[in-house]
């Protein structure tokens, strides 16, 4: 098992910054994949950024250039930094652990913008 807390999701104004906090009860260098994901008000879950075990990253079009993945090995941590803010960016974010034996997610933290 592996268990993921976040953590830095918040109400802030259009414009604004975030960093979000994915912590992991394992070493994060023994994770293949690990990933920021959303789920807006009536829609469905997207993926938003992605890390590999080799530090390659992904992100979705919209958030290019606005949010940044990173991890921190010795602290067993992943970030989302999310910079210049949008109303559309309101959702509930997840981070899920691709371990190639299994998939974990958080339990979640809501990000809401305001404009």
């Amino acid at each position: 098992q592996v268990q993921l807390v976040e953590s830095g999701g918040g109400l802030v104004q259009a414009g604004g910054s975030l960093r979000l906090s994915c912590a992991a009860s394992v070493r994060i260098f023994s994770i293949l994949v690990m990933g920021w994901y959303r789920q807006p008000p009536g829609k469905q879950r997207e993926v938003v950024a992605t890390i590999t075990s080799g530090g390659s990253t992904n992100y979705l079009d919209s958030v290019k250039g606005r949010f940044t993945i990173s991890r921190d090995n010795a602290k067993n941590t992943v970030y989302l930094q999310m910079n210049s803010l949008k109303p559309e960016d309101t959702a509930v974010y997840s981070c899920k652990a691709e371990m190639g034996w299994g998939d974990f997610w958080g339990q979640g933290t809501q990000v809401t913008v305001s404009s």
